[in-house]
């Protein structure tokens, strides 16, 4: 952008130089070899000719740059798109086909003829949700990111929902109004939760799972905090920022996106478990 700038300027200020170093030269050295008639014939002649050889290679160099910014921005729009996609997948899809995983390997594992109907039972759900997801996902990819009209707390208390009948007890504890977040917070906010749940659940070896949200007063400059907190082994800090970490990734992208602060607190600074905090400070002014 740079070297945009400064052609663009060389472009403004070329005929302005040439014109004026001509006439220094003219009135300092060439005035007892040039008549002031011949001078003024020259003048238009020179400019003339330092713009046909100048400036047409600064307006080509213009072109090229612009034509490379375009490029760029064309290349950032793809990745951008690439990584609307990729968050869909991995928030939807993705965290639906772990739970059908898990629910495969309980039938799997089932005794008696009930708890076969009831694990078939959830299996179903879980496709429908899969479908959903799906189509959600599409119908996403064909509007606007934001998606104002997201029920979800219900899909957060859906996840709480499968993650009990796996055997984990899953808390909400959620004081967080929905008139407190826009529509694109909510969205926002919800990938997050549901990929730390979803976190414990893959990773955390717990046997409890608590989603707290607070809304403004909880802590001096806060607007809301949210934590995800199990009781599970934990993780140290290389093994939280380790290649293939794609969720802890996603969540950190989608907080700053958002401008929110972000933390994981596992192992070295924890005794037990591991508890992801979002939080959104108050604006000032």
């Amino acid at each position: 952008m740079s070297s945009y700038k400064r052609i663009k300027w060389f472009i403004l200020w070329t005929p302005t130089l040439t014109i004026a170093l001509w006439e220094y030269l003219r009135h300092t050295i060439l005035l007892p070899y040039v008549s002031m008639d011949l001078g003024n014939w020259l003048t238009p002649v020179i400019v003339m000719t330092v713009t046909a050889t100048l400036v047409i290679k600064l307006f080509r160099m213009l072109e090229e740059t612009n034509e490379s910014l375009q490029q760029a921005k064309s290349a950032k729009a793809a990745f951008m798109e690439r990584e609307q996609l990729a968050r869909e997948l991995h928030d939807g899809i993705s965290q639906s086909l772990f739970l059908l995983s898990v629910k495969l390997d309980k039938l799997e594992h089932a005794k008696d003829n009930e708890q076969v109907m009831e694990t078939a039972q959830q299996l179903r759900r879980t496709v429908r949700h899969v479908y959903e997801d799906v189509r959600q996902s599409i119908a996403s990819l064909r509007s606007e990111p934001s998606r104002t009209d997201v029920q979800w707390m219900q899909a957060v208390r859906e996840m709480a929902e499968e993650l009990r009948r796996g055997g984990l007890d899953a808390q909400l504890d959620w004081r967080l109004g929905d008139s407190r977040l826009s529509g694109k917070e909510k969205v926002e906010l919800l990938a997050i939760v549901r990929e730390a749940m979803l976190n414990v659940q893959k990773h955390a070896q717990a046997t409890q799972l608590i989603v707290c949200a607070e809304p403004e007063g909880n802590a001096a400059g806060t607007e809301f905090r949210c934590t995800i907190t199990d009781d599970g082994i934990g993780a140290l800090p290389e093994q939280l920022s380790a290649k293939g970490r794609y969720g802890i990734r996603m969540m950190r992208d989608r907080a700053e996106a958002m401008g929110w602060q972000f933390h994981v607190r596992s192992r070295e600074e924890l005794t037990q478990g591991t508890t992801v905090e979002v939080i959104k400070e108050a604006s000032h002014g």
